[in-house]
């Protein structure tokens, strides 16, 4: 039988708050275990939470970003659940009454447009880190952490409109581009400020039925989603396959051996006992606040996109590139204003330097080549001081030293040679040399002429002007 997948995506992403949700305490990533922490986020008896604004302006504009309907009303509760990371018992959270709803992301995934379903965003309070000591299942102590406690989040629920771990991937980063061009969180997957939990399960192939689901969690990079959906749907259709059942379950990534392993019985919504948090008033949400926060929306990818198309003149997939983070697209459109010619720019953006941060797993944040940099480089090009040959091997020096493009060019005597004397005396040299290939071209085989360039190219060491050198033999080989 032919299967299909039904995917849903619960995202987490922290807030860039100073402070936590529900108090004063630092939300500041890599401090000492435990120093981050008060009597409310402890969940010490008699405390009382109070609510952070700024982190309920920042959901704001993720769900407008997210062409979510803004609830006027709404209030948080308490999940109940019982773990050594979550201190109270229970998650402060939103369950009937969330913040936002009904909204949707239209996202760029196998050369066409697809819009995914958003049912909720809302506000919630992180929990602590467990810390295991050596290897998990045979490691003796465990440790918590209550730092992350109370650190703000938002839930991104997806409808159950991805098909395919691909889809997945695509809803994802465009997610994750939205957030840090909103610049409500950082978006850093490695150090959890941005987790995923996938819902998955499959159907006979134009059913409306949704088969029994598995709930895959903590997935914390776009290669471990992919990873996981493909075993996932793999696993589930070769049960079905079989005769036997799903089984409805919480089930953990091991990145190491390629596998999905049950965790525990998967929860219903009656399991966490919600009921409305007592400590915390209602929640009005005032339509002028939500205008002024509209007015202030930053661009967001697909405007500046489709920007940098109309302004630039450059292809859709290179804008695409260049937009998918708000660093990348702010480093290319510096580098243009100081050297206007956008697809030429596009080209060392995209190939060489992207080229050479990923190599190193590296951003452009940390890019050892700052757009004036560049810009002064790609000067020289079009001055003619350097060759674009000669230029790229200046710019990995530029990037290996941190040394300036001029600088390298003296330093290492790179200027291209667009003397007609300096260059008529080389190809005198190598038209005399190379006799046969002269008798082939002036009987008509062009190849020759490209090898006869060559030649040229070579005896200059690369530093011959290879437009001049052009000229100069064509006129030589007809004289």
């Amino acid at each position: 039988m032919d299967y299909e997948a039904v995917i849903g995506l619960e995202v987490h992403a922290q807030l860039l708050t100073n402070s936590k949700i529900f108090c004063g305490c630092s939300t500041k990533f890599g401090a000492p275990p435990n120093v981050q922490t008060c009597p409310i986020c402890q969940g010490m008896p008699g405390v009382l939470p109070v609510l952070n604004r700024q982190a309920v302006e920042f959901a704001l504009r993720a769900a407008l970003a997210m062409n979510c309907q803004i609830a006027p009303f709404c209030r948080f509760a308490r999940k109940n659940y019982f773990y050594p990371d979550l201190p109270k018992n229970y998650q402060i959270s939103q369950y009937e009454q969330p913040l936002s709803y009904g909204g949707y992301l239209e996202i760029e995934t196998n050369s066409e447009t697809k819009r995914i379903g958003i049912t909720r965003i809302h506000l919630e309070e992180d929990a602590g880190k467990l810390v295991h000591e050596g290897d998990f299942e045979e490691s003796d102590a465990s440790f918590v952490d209550f730092n992350r406690c109370g650190v703000p989040l938002i839930e991104i629920v997806s409808e159950p409109d991805l098909r395919t771990p691909e889809e997945a991937k695509d809803y994802l980063a465009q997610l994750k581009s939205i957030l840090e061009y909103l610049d409500v969180c950082d978006g850093n997957m490695e150090e959890g400020s941005l987790r995923c939990d996938a819902n998955i399960s499959v159907r006979p192939r134009g059913s409306d039925t949704l088969g029994t689901k598995t709930e895959v969690k903590n997935l914390n990079s776009f290669r471990a989603i992919q990873r996981a959906l493909d075993y996932e749907i793999t696993r589930q259709i070769e049960l079905l396959s079989k005769g036997e059942k799903v089984i409805q379950e919480t089930r953990l990534w091991d990145a190491a051996e390629g596998v999905t392993l049950s965790m525990r019985t998967k929860e219903e919504a009656h399991d966490y006992r919600y009921f409305p948090e007592p400590d915390l008033v209602p929640l009005r949400i005032a339509a002028s606040w939500v205008e002024e926060i509209k007015r202030k929306m930053p661009e967001l990818p697909q405007q500046r996109k489709s920007r940098f198309v109309e302004e630039f003149g450059i292809p859709e997939y290179d804008a695409g590139v260049l937009t998918s983070s708000r660093a990348l697209a702010q480093f290319y459109e510096d580098c243009v204003r100081l050297h206007p010619q956008p697809k030429l720019v596009s080209n060392w953006v995209m190939v060489e330097l992207l080229g050479l941060l990923n190599k190193e797993g590296m951003g452009i944040e940390e890019s050892p080549i700052s757009p004036a940099a560049l810009a002064e480089m790609l000067g020289l090009m079009e001055e003619g001081v350097i060759s674009g040959k000669i230029a790229k091997s200046v710019f990995e020096e530029m990037y290996q030293t941190g040394k300036s493009a001029p600088v390298i060019v003296q330093e290492k005597g790179l200027t291209q040679i667009s003397d007609e004397r300096e260059l008529i005396r080389m190809i005198d040299e190598v038209l005399a040399a190379n006799p046969e290939p002269v008798a082939e071209y002036r009987a008509g085989k062009e190849k020759s002429f490209t090898f006869l360039v060559g030649q040229v190219m070579k005896a200059s060491r690369g530093k011959a002007n290879p437009a001049l050198v052009n000229k100069l033999l064509q006129k030589r080989l007809k004289q």
